[in-house]
């Protein structure tokens, strides 16, 4: 009876063990990932104007500066195009990716030099209301074969999807829409230039609609908003029943104008 009792507690310490150095590898490795940020902004109405020049004339020369010292990797700035709630709902969003997600402050610290003017005239906090804040880490991307980056990636529809199997549904994406997409995109089968998709690392819970985006690239709103399908075009079926499986309700979607972008490509 002792030896069985010592070696169910053996057993047990060598499990527990095994699993703590697995999730502490999977740490580490995700220690190394990007991150990606979506800052939700509220602009009134008689101060877009006035946002918009700053961030694209200013913080624009900041996110450049970053991107070339490494501690950004991508800056962009949407305008929501349409919507509801609109006096109390975020009309832009901001998506900044970074290498180390540690080093924010290297990037917003001393930011005068870099911009040329004071900070009195170039931040926005003080007119505007950040409506909420989310991190996530960018999974997969697909782009059109042909398309040109600058003048193909104009508007943005914003897919969320809320699922208790967020690494499910990011792993199908992968499998089944992606290599699809990818091959509708190179022969002009759609109007989509662009595609990605995201999870979200926080925060999370049940006030929290989405786990998951996704996002569709277009280079007209007309596009975006009614995408033309090539009547031939054969959907992978299978995928998207699995997908849709694993949803708990019906997808958010948002579209955005794509205001300004600053990536290492630039």
């Amino acid at each position: 009876m002792r030896k069985s009792n010592r070696f169910i507690s053996v057993f047990i310490y060598l499990t527990t063990a095994a699993v703590f150095v697995f999730c502490f590898q999977v740490q580490l490795k995700a220690q190394d990932r990007p991150i990606t940020s979506y800052q939700y902004r509220r602009v009134p109405g008689d101060k877009i104007e006035e946002f918009i020049k700053r961030e694209t004339t200013y913080w624009s020369k900041v996110a450049e500066k970053a991107v070339n010292d490494k501690t950004m990797t991508f800056w962009a700035l949407l305008e929501k195009v349409g919507g509801y709630d609109l006096t109390n709902s975020s009309n832009f969003l901001f998506i900044n990716t970074f290498p180390n997600i540690d080093k924010i402050g290297d990037v917003f610290s001393n930011v005068e030099p870099v911009a040329g003017v004071k900070l009195s005239e170039m931040e926005t906090n003080s007119f505007t209301t950040v409506t909420s804040q989310f991190f996530l880490h960018d999974e997969d991307w697909k782009q059109g074969a042909n398309v040109v980056p600058e003048k193909d990636f104009n508007y943005v529809v914003m897919n969320y999807h809320n699922t208790n199997y967020a690494d499910s549904l990011i792993n199908l994406e992968k499998k089944y829409w992606g290599p699809f997409i990818q091959t509708a995109m190179n022969k002009n089968q759609t109007p989509q230039k662009g595609w990605g998709n995201a999870a979200v690392l926080a925060p999370l819970g049940d006030d929290i609609k989405f786990t998951t985006v996704s996002y569709d690239l277009y280079k007209t709103l007309q596009d975006a908003l009614m995408p033309n399908w090539d009547t031939k075009t054969v959907f992978p079926a299978k995928g998207l029943a699995m997908i849709n499986k694993i949803e708990l309700n019906r997808r958010g979607i948002a579209v955005y104008r794509i205001v300004k972008v600053v990536t290492a490509h630039n």
